[in-house]
């Protein structure tokens, strides 16, 4: 008799087949489904190929997706240390480290240095490394990162919002409302952060131990009462229906949804590839071979995949190689521990502000 994953199971799985994805995706981010295919052979490609110097290197999709987990972590340490808590101002200070750790030069008018340099994680070296950040983020934080569904600070649906905000999961219902909430920290258009709302609902469900099936109705439901939410509405039920066409899933099925660029194309192939996926493997394999964002499309479709199955269906030859595993195994470790386990925040590697 098969267990059903422990909510711990999941946050971590989720965590660690995101960044599964995200490597696989890494070496094509760039290339056509032609080049892929002359590349790796007909089937493209089938396992970790080099990509900034490594085998199973990350890129800034988990970057950015363990700095949306510390920013959960912190502004959990200030409400228990009594503080009033504006989860996206602790979120966008969260961005700005990250940003610090992409050579840039940080200087927040709205807090000192103590915001800035503090934690553990911003102390990861390897986390220093550049790896294709996008624009969008980049100029949307150095600008201070103030952007806000009612403020928006540009017109972008780039998918750099939704592919960071797995881990939002873990506040349950307010999902919906935060994922959009901090992915509009970036980019402003209704598309690029209720996009992410979305995705921040469907891991919610799935770590309360739900199915994909349902977790994809709920984020339609909030979809349906957001507005501004009939884009992605409309990308989310494209990928739905093509999973339940009976076509075979190719590449140039996945291409049938967009190539990922944007939020919503790059949801809607996650969700295609997670619906129709056999098992994990061949699941991040489908969402990375196409002609668009692979290693976007691979980091979604891994943490559906990772919070539906749980941490031990992740295939051990992956994670043996993967970048940074162990730091990213520790950031879900402590996820769980503070949301699923209800303990306490240790305020020295995650201070409250």
């Amino acid at each position: 008799m098969t267990t059903s994953p422990s909510p711990r199971e999941r946050i971590v799985g989720s965590l660690l087949a995101g960044a599964v994805g995200d490597a696989l995706g890494a070496p094509i981010e760039f290339h056509s489904i032609d080049a892929i295919r002359s590349q790796f052979g007909p089937s493209g490609l089938t396992d970790y190929a080099p990509a900034y110097g490594r085998v199973g290197a990350i890129t800034d999709d988990t970057q950015m997706t363990l700095f949306t987990a510390e920013g959960l972590l912190r502004a959990r340490a200030r409400a228990a240390d009594g503080g009033l808590v504006d989860h996206v101002e602790v979120m966008r200070l969260a961005y700005l480290r990250w940003l610090a750790t992409q050579g840039h030069r940080v200087d927040d008018p709205m807090g000192g240095s103590e915001y800035l340099d503090s934690g553990w994680l911003i102390g990861e070296r390897e986390l220093h490394a550049r790896r294709a950040p996008g624009n969008t983020c980049l100029s949307a934080l150095r600008a201070g990162g103030s952007g806000r569904p009612t403020d928006p600070t540009n017109d972008s649906k780039g998918c750099g919002g939704v592919m960071r905000v797995a881990p939002v999961g873990v506040l349950g219902a307010p999902a919906f409302a935060m994922g959009a909430d901090f992915a509009a920290i970036t980019h402003g258009h209704p598309s690029g952060y209720l996009a992410s709302g979305a995705f921040a609902t469907m891991t919610a469900e799935l770590f309360a131990g739900r199915s994909l099936a349902v977790a994809v109705e709920t984020a339609r439901t909030e979809l349906q009462a957001a507005p501004g939410g009939d884009e992605t509405l409309r990308a989310l039920d494209a990928a739905v229906a093509l999973a339940a066409s009976g076509t075979v899933p190719t590449p140039e099925a996945v291409e049938s949804l967009g190539e990922g660029w944007v939020a919503e194309e790059a949801l809607a192939i996650g969700v295609y590839c997670a619906l129709v996926a056999p098992d994990l493997r061949a699941g991040l394999l489908l969402a990375v071979n196409h002609s668009g964002d692979s290693d976007s499309t691979g980091s979604i479709t891994g943490n559906l995949l990772g919070a539906r199955q749980g941490v031990g269906a992740l295939p051990i030859d992956w994670l043996d190689e993967l970048e940074l595993a162990d730091v990213i195994e520790q950031v879900g470790e402590d996820l769980a521990s503070a949301f699923a386990d209800d303990r306490p925040v240790d305020p020295a590697r995650y201070p409250p502000y």
